[in-house]
C-alpha cells in the first residue's frame, strides 16, 4: 500500500474504489448556473449505489488489512453514510462488521445498514458519543476499527472525487465539499491540490456544527461544546486531528450553512433536477448563493441522498412555508348565512388553492360581530401570496397571517 495522501496513494485507490462504486458523472445545473452568474455543476455521490460517498473510503480501508485483521471483524461509528459504507464493504471482503449508531439515526439508515449483514447497535444521542462506545467495543473484542474520517487512508480512498472531477472537467475553477469530520474534505482538498493548485477548496458546514471552522479559526483541532443541526451527516463536535493539517494546508475557505437554507435547497433540487438529496449534500447547494464570484466553473459535491420519508415530507412542508407557497390567514366575519361564499368567491378570483378551512364560532360572545375563519392557502410566492392578502383587506376583512406556532401577525 502506498503511503496515504499522496498522487501515488489516491492513483492506487481510483482504481480500487472503481470496482465497487457507481459512475456520477457531473450534472450541470441551468437553473443554478442562471441563478449564480457561474456555470455550475454537481457531483452526484447521492446516486451511489449505498446512497453516499463513503462506501470509497471504507472499501479502500478494507483493501489494506491484512486476513488477519478482517478475520478479527470490523467495528464502525456511524451517523447513518458510514455505516452503510462499512457494512457494504465488509459484505463484500467477507468480513463481519459491527456499527455503533446514535439513537437519533433514521430508520430507514438503521435498516439499510442491517440489510447489508451488518450488526447494529444503537447507542447515545449524538455521532460523537456512538464513536466513543465503538472504541470501547473495539478493544473489549479486539476488533478492526474503521474510523468514519480521522484516518489518512479512509481519508484517501473519499478524495477519489477529485480525480473523477478533474479528469471530467480539468478547467474547474472551484470545489464545493461538505465538512462534518472532515474525511472527505482533506481528500478533495488534498488530490486537488495536487493535480491543479490553482483549484479553489471551499469546505461547508452546518453553522450549528461548524468544528472545523472554528478549528481553522483557533489554529488547533478543538471541540465544540454543543451541536444542534438538521445536517446529521455531518453533526459533529469535534474535526479529525490527522486531517486538520491538510484541511489547513489545503482548504482555500470555509462557509457556514444555516438550517433554514438546506430546506429550500432541498426544494431546488427536487423541482429543478428531480434528486433526493440528504441535509448534509444540500450544504454545498446552499453555499452556491454564498461564493461572491461570476463566471467561473463551480463544483458542488452531494455527498449523500439517505433521507427518510418522514423527513423529506417535513422539510417539503416547510420548505413551501417559507418560500410563501403555503400560508394560513384568519379573517373574521359576521356569523350569517352567505359569509362564506363571499371570500370563497374572493379567493376564487385570485386563483387562491384553498387547502384547509377552520371555522371558529366561539372566538367572540357576539357571534354576529365575530366569526373565525382560518384558511390555509396554496399560492405560487411571495408577490401572489401578497396580492391574496391585499385583496382580503379590501374587502374588510382585516387578515391576520397565522405563525406556526399559533400566534398571529399583521
Amino acid at each position: 500500500m502506498a503511503e496515504p495522501m499522496t498522487l501515488e496513494a489516491f492513483e492506487e485507490a481510483s482504481e480500487i474504489v472503481r470496482k465497487v462504486t457507481s459512475e456520477t458523472k457531473l450534472v450541470y445545473s441551468e437553473y443554478f448556473s442562471e441563478q449564480t452568474g457561474n456555470r455550475v455543476y454537481f457531483k452526484p455521490e447521492n446516486m451511489q449505489y449505498t446512497g453516499a460517498y463513503k462506501v470509497r473510503g471504507a472499501y479502500y480501508k478494507i483493501s489494506t488489512l491484512t486476513p488477519e485483521e478482517r478475520e478479527r471483524g470490523l467495528i464502525a461509528a456511524s451517523a447513518g453514510n458510514h455505516a452503510q459504507g462499512v457494512a457494504y464493504a465488509a459484505k463484500l471482503a467477507g468480513a463481519k462488521a459491527t456499527i455503533v449508531m446514535p439513537t437519533t439515526t433514521p430508520l430507514m439508515k438503521v435498516n439499510r445498514t442491517k440489510s447489508y449483514g451488518a450488526e447494529v447497535i444503537l447507542h447515545g444521542d449524538v455521532f460523537d458519543e456512538a464513536l466513543n462506545y465503538a472504541m470501547a467495543l473495539e478493544e473489549e473484542r479486539g476488533a478492526t476499527f474503521i474510523h468514519p474520517f480521522d484516518d489518512l487512508t479512509v481519508a484517501t480512498g473519499q478524495g477519489t472525487i477529485s480525480m473523477e472531477i478533474i479528469k471530467e472537467l480539468p478547467t474547474v475553477d472551484y470545489i464545493l465539499v461538505p465538512i462534518g469530520g472532515g474525511g472527505l474534505c482533506s481528500g478533495v482538498s488534498t488530490l486537488a491540490k495536487l493535480l491543479n493548485p490553482k483549484i479553489k477548496v471551499i469546505g461547508v458546514e452546518p453553522a450549528g456544527a461548524a468544528c472545523m471552522k472554528e478549528s481553522a479559526k483557533q489554529g488547533q483541532v478543538v471541540e465544540l461544546p454543543e451541536i444542534n443541526t438538521i445536517a446529521d451527516g455531518t453533526a459533529v463536535k469535534r474535526p479529525g486531528e490527522h486531517l486538520f493539517p491538510y484541511i489547513q494546508e489545503n482548504v482555500d475557505d470555509f462557509i457556514t450553512i444555516e438550517d433554514t437554507e438546506l430546506i429550500v435547497a432541498f426544494l431546488d433540487m427536487v423541482e429543478n433536477h428531480k434528486m433526493i438529496v440528504e441535509n448534509a449534500g444540500l450544504l454545498t447547494v446552499a453555499a452556491l448563493k454564498h461564493l461572491n464570484v461570476q463566471k467561473k466553473k463551480i463544483v458542488s459535491i452531494l455527498s449523500g441522498g439517505n433521507m427518510d420519508v418522514i423527513t423529506m415530507a417535513s422539510i417539503v412542508q416547510h420548505g413551501l412555508i417559507q418560500r410563501d407557497r403555503v400560508f394560513t390567514v384568519s379573517v373574521l366575519l359576521p356569523d350569517k348565512p352567505g359569509e362564506l361564499a363571499k371570500v370563497s368567491t374572493l379567493l376564487a378570483e385570485e386563483q387562491a388553492n384553498v387547502i384547509k378551512l377552520e371555522h371558529n364560532q366561539f372566538i367572540s360572545i357576539n357571534r354576529n360581530a365575530a366569526v373565525e375563519l382560518r384558511i390555509t392557502i396554496e399560492a405560487y410566492g411571495t408577490d401572489h401570496k401578497n396580492k391574496i392578502v391585499g385583496a382580503l383587506n379590501a374587502a374588510g376583512y382585516r387578515p391576520k397571517l397565522v405563525k406556526s406556532k399559533g400566534t398571529y401577525s399583521d
